[in-house]
């Protein structure tokens, strides 16, 4: 008998689920200025470990569909992005931005210390819809690939 692999559509959803709600709490700091966030070390943790969470979740989701396509291994993070672009899950348009925020993940984690409050202004006023984009990708993906799953 074949070993059919098969992305774990249950998994993957609630995940999603996951980032979705994230992405709504995002909402509250979307018009911080750049001055309010560098002085306000509360709403710095809140914002910087949500967006690591989002960010951690899509790679998350990103892993488990490459690792069940059986495709190329990534060489990083970002890579893990542009596998979807290539095998044409997530638009190759939003791969950029995707692996820009796998490696601002890489700062929120190993260079806390040097974290440009600017960046962080830009991406909540300017970068959250990339969450959705992915998201809308990877429901897309699932829907076409249901009649993939055994019966």
């Amino acid at each position: 008998m074949e070993n059919i692999l098969m992305v774990d559509h249950t998994l993957i959803l609630r995940k999603i689920a996951i980032l979705e709600e994230y992405r709504l709490q995002m909402d509250e700091y979307t018009r911080i200025s750049t001055a309010e966030y560098a002085t306000d070390w509360k709403t710095q943790r809140i914002v910087e470990r949500t967006l690591q969470m989002m960010i951690e979740t899509c790679l998350d989701i990103a892993g488990h569909i490459i690792s069940d396509g059986n495709f190329r291994t990534p060489d990083s993070y970002a890579d893990m992005f542009a596998i979807l672009a290539e095998q044409q899950i997530i638009d190759p348009k939003d791969q950029p931005a995707m692996g820009n925020m796998a490696k601002f993940r890489n700062i929120i984690v190993h260079q806390y210390e040097t974290i440009d409050p600017a960046i962080v202004v830009g991406i909540l006023q300017k970068h959250l819809d990339d969450f959705d984009r992915f998201k809308q990708s990877i429901i897309r993906y699932l829907v076409n690939r249901k009649g993939d799953r055994p019966t």
